[in-house]
């Protein structure tokens, strides 16, 4: 090879950008779900330096793109929820394999792919998503199994990755005794939620936001304790609540919509809103924030709230009192949380969001999240 040839190519290898791949979302761009804001951000901040893949699940041709914010989009015919969500985890980490020289993995649903990485020898960063085993529902035959199985696959995961990111601090000591591995914290973003003032056609359809009113957000699961808030608030006549949930999705919550709905002038449910302008308009607007969630990391939607300068009322949990730094309000049943909505005070309310603010803007923001990952790709 003459000198010329080996200095043209010295020059294409420095110039080429590094390969990452982000698998284990529905795609971009993101319509909902942490993971998929996060791949949303990672993109948006790390596609100029590198040359970045994300893998989408099944799509109609014609709702297809080629790239996004300078990624590069790959669909495979399989969703990225139910029972195919271990098969396309699977299929694309193995396609990964051959195209990328880093792998950012969310959730453990691949979890069968990760032990060909001794053979592939790629950097895998993985995100956990949480203990997800803890989380399992259901009768004490098949909660044990699943239970099982579940902690089966987190060990193959982390015990086949050179990066494992945890998104709450309170996962570290499990990490820790459990694998002996120190693991790296990186939250969620929120500073893409927006302050929005309450608009006419917002008014229209939503009139109770012309009063007082506190506000939460969340699934129907019985650990999102919804039914938690309905109790406290029927006995506060006073006081306004808009809950806002998919309560389709369980029988938890078909039976709490049906028992509750327009049955109380001051519990307003409401579908799950996926317009980011509505939903932050009305989230913007409410005097405090209910966080109700008792089994999740960092929760995307509490980060959100913070950065929305809102008072925060949560439920009180180590995860959310390490996400909140400890200076939230909190309750751990249906009196307590009956006795803060009784005795706070506009002061306090005032006091909290100040807080909650200042921990959002030196924390929750994707520029910094997008840097933690920068720094252990290869």
């Amino acid at each position: 090879m003459s000198i010329f040839k080996l200095i043209i190519r010295i020059i294409y290898k420095m110039t080429q950008k590094t390969n990452v791949a982000i698998i284990g979302t529905q795609g971009l761009p993101a319509r909902y779900g942490g993971f998929e804001t996060l791949t949303n951000y990672l993109v948006e901040y790390l596609s100029d330096e590198f040359e970045i893949t994300v893998y989408c699940s099944k799509t109609p041709k014609k709702n297809r793109l080629k790239s996004f914010n300078g990624a590069k989009l790959k669909y495979f015919p399989l969703k990225a929820n139910g029972w195919q969500s271990m098969i396309y985890d699977f299929i694309t980490i193995i396609h990964a394999y051959f195209t990328s020289k880093n792998l950012i993995i969310l959730g453990f649903s691949g979890a069968f792919a990760f032990p060909f990485n001794r053979i592939f020898r790629k950097n895998i960063i993985f995100n956990i998503g949480g203990i997800e085993w803890k989380k399992v529902r259901g009768s004490k035959w098949s909660a044990g199994i699943e239970i099982r199985l579940k902690k089966w696959m987190e060990k193959l995961c982390v015990k086949n990755s050179q990066i494992v990111i945890i998104d709450n601090s309170s996962f570290e000591k499990y990490l820790i005794e459990r694998y002996n591995i120190i693991p790296v914290l990186a939250e969620y973003g929120g500073d893409h939620a927006t302050k929005i003032d309450i608009s006419d056609s917002i008014l229209t359809k939503y009139p109770f936001v012309d009063k007082p009113y506190d506000l939460t957000v969340s699934r129907a699961q019985e650990d999102m304790n919804i039914h938690m808030v309905i109790d406290a608030y029927k006995q506060l006549p006073e006081r306004n609540v808009v809950i806002i949930s998919n309560w389709h999705i369980s029988d938890y919550g078909k039976k709490l919509f049906s028992e509750n709905h327009e049955r109380y002038a001051n519990i307003i449910l409401l579908p799950a809103i996926y317009d980011l302008e509505v939903l932050n308009s009305l989230r913007s607007n409410c005097e405090i924030y209910l966080h109700t969630h008792s089994l999740c990391g960092t929760a995307p939607s509490l980060v959100e709230a913070m950065s929305l300068n809102l008072a925060i009322v949560a439920f009180d949990v180590e995860t959310n009192r390490a996400t909140t730094e400890e200076k939230a309000i909190y309750f751990s049943n249906i009196e307590s949380l009956i006795n803060v909505l009784k005795g706070i005070n506009p002061d306090e309310i005032m006091d909290n969001r100040n807080k909650m603010i200042d921990i959002a803007s030196n924390r929750y923001n994707w520029k910094r999240i997008s840097n933690i990952y920068k720094q252990h790709i290869v």
